[in-house]
């Protein structure tokens, strides 16, 4: 089940969805909504049982607690069937599979949720999208690469912290290559110029 579907915007509610994820070997339910009050990272992969796909499935696994740490969820999404998502989590990594995750992979089996994020190519199956959904809901980032390459997890935290840094500090951007800890600029035409003078 889904609402809000239409073009998505940056800025916009993120269209919610209800669906069922694989998280521990088990099914369960997923709401988006749910997670209001968090931070969360959207990403969709083309399939499962692939290639490109488990090398960020795992990356985002394996620094998942970087994220958690600060108040962001993570979800993954293919328009995989549970059962698929649940044989290839039993999988080992060594094997072709991605073992088990610190995040739920959502079951988009009849494709909506792919549609909604604008993200379903020609052939039926996800493009690399991925969203940063703030702790209102709202879309304050989106990506999408074409299926033969894949996403930086690094950036994603750059991209994510940087979010937070402006909305705890509405008077401040974040400049290029901006990192958590670095100086940022005061949105403002004389003050703004403090930034050129320090580096």
């Amino acid at each position: 089940m889904i609402s809000n579907i239409g073009s998505l915007t940056i800025g916009q509610l993120a269209p919610d969805f209800s669906a069922t994820a694989v998280y521990d070997q088990e099914f369960i339910p997923i709401q988006l909504s749910k997670y209001i009050g968090k931070y969360v990272i959207l990403f969709f992969y083309p399939l499962d049982f692939t290639f490109v796909c488990p090398t960020e499935i795992t990356s985002f696994s394996d620094q998942y607690e970087r994220f958690s740490n600060v108040n962001t969820e993570i979800l993954g999404v293919s328009v995989d069937s549970k059962y698929a998502h649940l044989a290839w989590i039993q999988t080992d990594r060594t094997s072709g599979g991605i073992g088990d995750l610190q995040y739920p992979l959502v079951s988009d089996l009849d494709k909506t949720i792919s549609k909604a994020y604008n993200v379903l190519n020609n052939e039926g199956v996800a493009l690399r999208g991925l969203f940063i959904i703030d702790s209102n809901g709202i879309v304050q980032h989106s990506t999408v690469n074409n299926l033969a390459f894949g996403r930086s997890v690094d950036e994603t935290y750059r991209i994510l912290r940087a979010i937070q840094h402006v909305q705890s500090n509405p008077d401040e951007v974040c400049p290029a290559d901006w990192q958590p800890g670095d100086k940022t600029m005061i949105s403002d035409p004389i003050k703004s110029k403090e930034y050129f003078t320090a580096i």
